[in-house]
Parts: structure tokens; sequence; C-alpha cells
């Protein structure tokens, strides 16, 4: 049991109630284990999985993971860490991002041990008279205790009253769906404490609460996210996978080691640190880390492939053809090199690109381009690449 345990306690921030944890652990009924996902966006990214990781977790232990989608909360908006209001999606925008969602899920979580829940269920029969009950079981002095509503009250900061429901509703969630455990990341602590609370008020005894570090996106700065552009899509090609985890800082590595990987435990993370200290390229290890997550979200035929395309394009061995292709079109009198970088998105803009080119760290076909003015028309095919990380092989088409 103490293995189980441990098991689910890697890469936590904060378990509250481990006795609690450790006594259902014992009393060998199968958990009821519940993480919630607004459908913000239309696609799960590596920073979604933080939490699916750890639901699949106590699903290889047993255990029954609850993949709620917040289609009801989704209309609300969550400000946790926001200091302005959050503007809700229309209804048609949360569907069609909780559909891919619901489509997605299943490349990290077992299928069999799943409940896929949307909190429509309850929340879309409720009555005006049922969610003013609700409301009435907290305070808004209660309510500003949470630190992003105390921090906008005080700069005198518009609140709107629809964010005071959204602690409220995500609790409830955990009492419709009778939670054993709740995992959230570091910014839902208030949230996750309100299940517990409204549990005990419906008389259930209640949630371990379990929280998760945020994930640094490719940056290392800033938590992952689709808008910050510092994300990697599970659903992206798998040399996308490759390329992407190849450029993060060494340091932000063994974060993501802790987080994300399957098969490097603890005990070997902490050798393979020691080994670096002694000489070992980190390079070795985040490429053991961008197979593992190229073949989780496809497969193994599809991670070696991806492993080969990056070592041709950034080595200058192997063959290229390996990298997907993609078109890029352009006018039929062609494109500059500078704009051609530009309009395949190796580089964020041309005066970037020029500035590459006068370092000398653009190749095209592997062959290294100092001539700013050089054209590049439709028909032509290649692999661009500037520096030894950002590279695409194109197809112009006009």
């Amino acid at each position: 049991m103490q293995a189980a345990y441990d098991q689910i306690a890697r890469g936590t921030e904060e378990l509250l109630k481990p006795d609690e944890l450790l006594a259902r652990l014992k009393a060998g009924r199968p958990l009821r284990v519940k993480a919630g996902f607004d459908p913000t966006a239309p696609d799960l990214h590596l920073g979604h999985t933080v939490l699916l990781n750890k639901l699949r977790q106590f699903q290889d232990l047993g255990h029954t993971a609850i993949f709620l989608i917040g289609d009801f909360t989704g209309m609300i908006g969550d400000p946790s860490g926001k200091n302005a209001t959050r503007k809700p999606l229309s209804r048609e925008d949360v569907l069609a991002n909780a559909r891919t969602y619901e489509s997605q899920v299943f490349r990290v979580l077992d299928r069999e041990r799943t409940e896929v829940r949307f909190n429509s269920e309850w929340f879309g029969t409720m009555s005006a008279a049922d969610m003013i009950r609700l409301a009435g079981q907290l305070t808004v002095a209660r309510m500003l205790e949470r630190d992003d509503f105390a921090k906008r009250h005080a700069a005198q900061q518009p609140i709107a009253i629809h964010e005071f429901l959204y602690p409220l509703v995500q609790g409830y969630d955990s009492v419709a769906l009778e939670a054993d455990v709740e995992l959230g990341g570091t910014d839902q602590t208030f949230n996750l404490l309100m299940g517990r609370g409204l549990q005990e008020h419906h008389g259930q005894k209640p949630q371990v609460v379990l929280t998760l570090p945020l994930l640094e996106g490719l940056d290392g700065i800033n938590k992952m996210s689709k808008s910050l552009g510092n994300y990697i899509g599970i659903t992206e090609p798998a040399i996308d996978i490759v390329n992407k985890t190849m450029k993060i800082g060494d340091e932000l590595m063994w974060k993501w080691i802790e987080l994300l990987s399957f098969e490097i435990s603890i005990a070997e993370a902490a050798a393979l640190r020691n080994e670096v200290a002694a000489g070992l390229n980190p390079r070795d290890i985040k490429l053991r880390l961008a197979r593992e997550f190229a073949t989780r979200f496809h497969d193994a035929g599809a991670a070696e492939t991806a492993i080969a395309g990056w070592h041709a394009a950034v080595t200058g061995q192997g063959d290229t053809s390996l990298l997907p292709l993609q078109d890029v079109h352009v006018p039929v009198e062609g494109l500059r090199i500078a704009a051609l970088l530009t309009a395949a998105g190796i580089t964020p803009s041309n005066s970037e690109a020029n500035r590459k080119l006068k370092e000398r760290a653009v190749k095209v076909d592997g062959v290294v381009i100092e001539d700013a003015g050089l054209v590049f028309a439709p028909g032509f095919e290649g692999v661009l690449q500037v520096g030894k990380r950002n590279f695409a092989r194109v197809r112009l088409v006009g």
C-alpha cells in the first residue's frame, strides 16, 4: 500500500489530508478520482496531461478516473489566476471543444476505467431557485479569501457575480460525482477545497485534494498555453513533438521528466543528473523523452521515423525525406529567402530571418545561405533550416 501511495505522491505539489488517502487505499475499495477540464480551447496539450497522467496512475492501481468536461462551467469562465473578468465561451464553442477533448483523452487514459462526464448533466436541470440555494452555502467574505479575488477587490477592480459562482459550481461537481479524490493545478486549491466543504454539507465523506504543479511551456517561463504558443499539442505530428521537446532548456527537462514521464523513474532521473554533471550530453536524455512522447501519442514506428528525421535535419546525417512535407503557398514570381522562412513558420518575422542570414545560421538542403536576394519559386522542394533546432521540409506551390 505504501508503494501505491508513493506512486500517487510523485510529482505532486500538495496532498491535503494524506492520512485520509492512505485510509481509503487500505480499505481496498476502488476510488472515484476526478479531474475537471473546461473546454476553453479545441485541443489538449502536454500541460493538460500532467493531470491526465496522474489519473492514469490511479487507474493502473485499480481505481476509476472521472474525466469531467466542464461544458457548463466553461460558459462561466474560471477566473483563477486572472486579474480581470474572463470572457465566458458560447455554447457552440464549448460543445465543439468538448468533442475534441472527448476524442483525445484516451491517448492517455484507459477507456475501460474512465467515466467521461459533462457537468451540464446536473446543472442543465437545475432551476434558478436551486442555484440560489447553492449560492446560499457560501459567504462573500469566504469568497474574498481567494487570492485573485482579494487582490482585485483591494485594487478596486470589478468582480462579476457570476465569477463567484464558479468555485461553487466546481465544488458541487464533486457532490454530484461522489468523488473520493480530486486533482487540480496549484491555481485550483480554493475550488478543490470548496468541493470538500460542499460534500460535507451534503452528508458525503469529503474528497482528498491533490494539487500538481503548473507545467512551464517551451519558453521555460510561462505556464504552457496555446494562446502563448509555448505548447506541444498531443495530436501534433510526431516530428513536431520531437522537435519541440528538443528545444526545451536543460533544467526544464528535469521537471518535465518528473511530471510527464512514465519510463524514467525518480531514482533514474537522479542518477541521470549525476551522469550529466559528469559529462553526459543532456541531448541524449531529451531525445529519450521526445521518443517517449511521440510513442505515447502516436506509435513506436512514428516515433522512430521522427527521431531519424530530426537527426537528419540537425546533424546533416540521414534521410531528410523522413520529415513531413509542408506545402507553402507563394506568388508565381516566388519569395525571397527571408519571406520564405517566415511563411514556413521557421522565423517569426522577415527582420529576424535577415538577421539569421547575416549570422550564417540559415541553410537550404544543408547548404549555408547568405544571399538575402535569393528567390525561391513554385516547384521548389527542400529542407529549410535556421540554427540547429528550427527546420521544415517544404514544397512551394503557386
